[in-house]
């Protein structure tokens, strides 16, 4: 009799725990690759996109959808470190991709060069994963990583918390021929069709591996799928065809860069294809008892996050990819083209089919699912985003909800990309948005306004996305406001910022002016510079160094030099250091390097000063 009613009391205790939502939720970060604003059909404005995404389209009727989402920065690695490590691109010295390497000139055309910028993120970074994993959570990634100077360059995955990683470019990997060589039904094809026509595609199965391996306990997913990034690639036959047919186009004919319009019809299938991949999971998650709380599908206690790592890539140097029109330019842009990613959030207590004009930033993923598996701020973790759980949880719609340290509300955003032709820092504050561009020759005009938005009535009307009509002449007050707004967020997180190119062959202002390195003295782990001014102040000296130069994934690093006066420099080299450079920075802005880089044929540790030993 005692041991029946035991087991009676056992029964009830089960039911009662079953019928308790876990406290520990499931998370799903989804970070596509290049996929644009305009290229998800729910996102539709204007003119209607061709491609098709019902699975994308449903999973924003299940929770939040924002307009008016963006990447932290317009370009792939910056952008995932920043989600990663919680760090502004700017505060990281991770801005571009690649990176890690000396500054130099692209060629005497350029008036203007990129500044130094890291390589990675750094291996003890306390990050995303790690802070989950501290919460008792399994950690797992799926497809791109790209967080080092190379795809397969330390640190991977599994050095900063993450427990699985799997990165197989499955049905995306490269085709010798995009025109024949497509998956079929056969028995031995690794890409066999499945039973809808679709390919076998390895980074899928192994992001579903995971969870099914996983699901018994509170779980991080983080899955960078590798579409709909170049290659113009499809092993989908069929599909191709459906999107030859409903272009109209001719798979044979390579459209070029200036064709406008979204009319790649391998592009095409290349968006559907992630839709139907990511619709797999999400029907897995919706289908599938959770371990942890019988009677209940996964689907109800995971926060999926479904967004992009910067604005679609219009095009590569010889194709047109697509559009994002009406936004302006795209990747490897801070205007909106570059900047403005799908965003859709669901999860529990989040509302369904809730569209918002609220502005929300991948730097705010990090806080964000802290709050959501009910965790602190790590202490002394910088986090520069802010939490969204308050206003997805609360009113979606309502931007006072995001606020920050001190309980103001949230207006401003910054993105700082000083590389390439775009060359640019850009802040938006509320509907307006100032565009500071650093080309000295390319750009007459260095400060652009524009009024994105009219809130003046208390609703957010559409003014000027395109960004096609600067204010800044009209409004200079306005402009220097927010150019002095943007000095001061770029300076408090010692952001990097371009130089001139001394030996640019247009003329420039003061270029006869720069200074001159004479000779420079190493004397055991110590370097002496010395130079010559020529009429221009030297104000910043920096060492760039190298720890294992002439070798695989050769990576620089920069250190502060120190200014000694009379001419001279004095600096330390880091242990370890093979081959350096000295950069002096004069008071115009002129970026001389020692020894000059003249190509980037040559190898840097070529060129570079060699350690004596």
């Amino acid at each position: 009799m005692l041991k029946r009613s035991i087991l009676i009391l056992l029964a009830a205790v089960s039911t009662s725990v079953a019928s308790t939502r876990p406290a520990q939720p499931n998370i799903l970060l989804l970070l596509t690759d290049d996929l644009g604003w305009q290229d998800v059909k729910c996102y539709d404005i204007d003119e209607p996109s061709p491609y098709e995404t019902p699975n994308i389209d449903a999973l924003a009727k299940k929770g939040v959808m924002f307009w008016q989402g963006y990447s932290p920065a317009p370009t792939c690695a910056p952008s995932r470190c920043a989600i990663m490590s919680g760090n502004h691109p700017a505060r990281a010295q991770k801005t571009h991709v690649v990176g890690g390497h000396p500054p130099y000139a692209l060629n005497k055309n350029r008036a203007t060069m990129d500044p130094w910028y890291s390589g990675r993120m750094p291996a003890d970074e306390f990050t995303l994963a790690r802070a989950l994993k501290q919460e008792g959570y399994v950690t797992g990634h799926s497809g791109k990583w790209h967080i080092a100077i190379d795809h397969h360059a330390f640190p991977q995955p599994e050095d900063v918390g993450f427990d699985y990683t799997r990165s197989s470019r499955g049905a995306h990997s490269g085709m010798k021929n995009r025109l024949s060589g497509f998956a079929t039904d056969a028995a031995d094809d690794p890409f066999r069709l499945d039973e809808n026509g679709f390919p076998f595609h390895q980074t899928n199965d192994d992001a579903l591996t995971f969870i099914k391996e996983n699901k018994d306990k509170p779980f991080f997913l983080y899955y960078a799928t590798w579409l709909v990034h170049s290659p113009m690639v499809t092993r989908n036959e069929a599909l191709l065809q459906k999107y030859v047919d409903k272009m109209g186009a001719d798979p044979e004919h390579v459209l070029k860069r200036e064709d406008a319009g979204q009319l790649n019809p391998f592009y095409g299938a290349m968006v559907e294809s992630l839709d139907y991949y990511v619709g797999q999971v999400f029907k897995y998650l919706e289908t599938t008892e959770d371990p942890r709380w019988p009677g209940h599908m996964l689907s109800e206690n995971t926060f999926i996050i479904f967004t992009s790592d910067n604005g679609g890539m219009e095009g590569g140097p010889k194709e047109r990819y697509t559009d994002n029109n009406p936004l302006d330019r795209g990747k490897i842009s801070a205007k909106e083209g570059g900047t403005r990613v799908p965003l859709i959030i669901v999860g529990p207590n989040i509302p369904a089919g809730v569209q918002t004009d609220v502005m929300a930033n991948g730097l705010d993923f990090y806080p964000t699912i802290l709050s959501m598996v009910g965790a602190e701020k790590p202490e002394g973790k910088n986090l520069d985003g802010l939490d969204l759980l308050p206003l997805l949880t609360q009113d979606p719609t309502d931007p006072t909800l995001v606020k920050e340290a001190d309980g103001s509300v949230r207006d401003t955003m910054m993105w700082h990309f000083p590389h390439g032709y775009a060359m640019e820092s850009t802040v938006r504050v509320g509907d307006y948005k100032l565009i500071r561009k650093y080309d000295a020759l390319l750009n007459l005009e260095p400060l652009e306004l524009y009024r994105l938005y009219d809130s003046s009535n208390g609703s957010q009307e559409r003014v000027d996305i395109e960004e096609a009509k600067s204010l800044a002449k009209a409004m200079p007050e306005k402009t220097q406001e927010m150019n002095r707004l943007l000095t001061g967020m770029l300076t408090e997180m010692d952001a990097s910022l371009p130089g001139k190119n001394p030996n640019c062959a247009q003329a420039l202002p003061n270029k006869d002016r720069v200074p001159v390195v004479l000779e420079t003295k190493q004397q055991g782990a110590m370097v002496g510079v010395r130079y010559e001014e020529h009429g221009a102040k030297v104000i910043r000296a920096d060492l760039i160094y190298t720890l294992n130069g002439a070798q695989k994934y050769e990576e620089w690093f920069r250190a502060p030099a120190e200014l000694i006066g009379n001419g001279k420099v004095l600096v330390q080299l880091p242990e370890g250091t093979t081959h350096y450079f000295i950069n002096l920075t004069d008071e115009n802005g002129f970026l001389i390097s020692y020894p000059e880089i003249t190509s980037r044929k040559t190898p840097f540790d070529q060129v570079a000063l060699t350690v004596t030993k």
